[in-house]
């Protein structure tokens, strides 16, 4: 059985290297890059990877459909350039796919917010399909939050969870604010909805309580603490941009 690692990528020079060095047991590795302006293809290509270039933004879901449409492995493995995959996970892979009791298999992730992993905050287990056979599988055409919608076959779990450099400092968390509550709101906007002040204002507090006292953010302290006044912030700014949308349209 042959596995493609697929990735997309924009100026992730500090990453793509070590993620494609923990994916080594790979027989190919697709990356759909859109507008590297720092060495990550370069770096890419160095390591063995086939590097596609694109000129566009679609969105998550549809880069990384082309990545799976570039890909010709019998699976498919989906990682973000932040993402590693341990010893202990490869050697799950490996023994799902040569005795295949599911068409796709959900991953646990273990997330760290400026150097800190956080194991409450609903940021884990935080499973999501990443393995999948090439035939049984596509990602949902969303700007942002995307998931692969399975179309054959069940659906298992592995145990080992991948291991998740998601924010690393405060630039890189001011960084996804911005991109994630824009992608957030115009995927929202073109859903139908319509945003107003006081629904800027209710959902970041929601999203504070939701990450803070009902998934126990709060027992991972400070760390706890921080992620959850950054979801309050993107979920402000999400359905705050939403409001001026659908003030523009009103206009």
């Amino acid at each position: 059985m042959k596995l493609s690692v697929i990735i997309i990528t924009k100026n992730e020079a500090d990453n793509i290297q070590a993620c494609l060095d923990s994916v080594r047991f790979a027989n190919q590795w697709i990356i759909v890059d859109s507008g590297s302006t720092d060495g990550t293809v370069e770096i890419a290509r160095a390591a063995g990877a086939t590097v596609i270039e694109t000129a566009d933004w679609p969105g998550f879901g549809p880069q990384k459909n082309r990545a799976l449409d570039a890909a010709d492995g019998d699976w498919i493995l989906s990682l973000d350039a932040d993402e590693r995959i341990p010893d202990a996970l490869r050697d799950e892979i490996l023994a799902a796919m040569k005795e295949p009791n599911h068409a796709s298999f959900a991953l646990p992730r273990l997330s760290s917010f400026c150097g800190r992993f956080i194991r409450h905050s609903g940021w884990y287990p935080d499973y999501i399909v990443r393995l999948f056979r090439r035939d049984a599988g596509r990602f949902s055409d969303s700007l942002v939050h995307e998931r692969v919608i399975v179309n054959k076959g069940s659906t298992g779990k592995l145990r080992t969870a991948i291991v998740h450099y998601s924010y690393r400092n405060d630039d890189d968390v001011l960084r996804k604010l911005e991109q994630y509550s824009t992608l957030g709101a115009r995927q929202a906007f073109a859903a139908g909805k319509r945003g107003g002040f006081g629904k800027a204002i209710a959902h970041s507090i929601s999203a504070f309580l939701r990450s803070y006292v009902f998934k126990r953010g709060f027992l991972d302290g400070r760390a706890g603490l921080m992620v959850a006044i950054s979801s309050a912030e993107t979920t402000y700014h999400k359905y705050f941009k939403l409001m001026l949308l659908s003030e523009a349209e009103k206009r």
